[in-house]
């Protein structure tokens, strides 16, 4: 996972660049999910296996993909469990409230989703 961005943040020498791309297998059937304000988003994860250091194991992770678009929300609702994909996108941090007070959440918000 690369996260960069787009504004300089001293004067020309770094820039910020928030990219997210991963490959992996989609772990269930992605959901419409209707927000209050007549949004609507798919959601699904992505599970991508990294290396533990200094052992032969692999672990896992789980990542949370949010889709936006008209046209890849249709691509992502077409998904199947254990459909191997790439996602490009940007990482985003959810806000909202829930019973015990505010509550948040890291996901990926997709700009492209490929089968592969």
């Amino acid at each position: 996972m690369t996260i960069r961005a787009k504004t300089p943040v001293l004067e020309n020498e770094y820039q910020y660049l928030n990219e997210v791309h991963l490959i992996g297998w989609v772990s269930g059937v992605p959901t419409v999910k209707l927000l209050p304000s007549g949004d609507q988003v798919v959601e699904f994860r992505v599970v991508v296996q990294r290396e533990k250091p200094k052992s032969d194991r692999t672990e896992v992770d789980s990542l949370d993909i949010a889709v936006w678009s008209t046209k890849l929300r249709k691509r992502a609702m077409s998904l199947q469990a254990q459909e191997w994909v790439q996602v490009d996108g940007e990482l985003r941090r959810r806000f909202w409230r829930s019973p015990a007070g505010i509550a948040s959440r890291w996901q990926v918000e997709a700009s492209e989703v490929r089968r592969l």
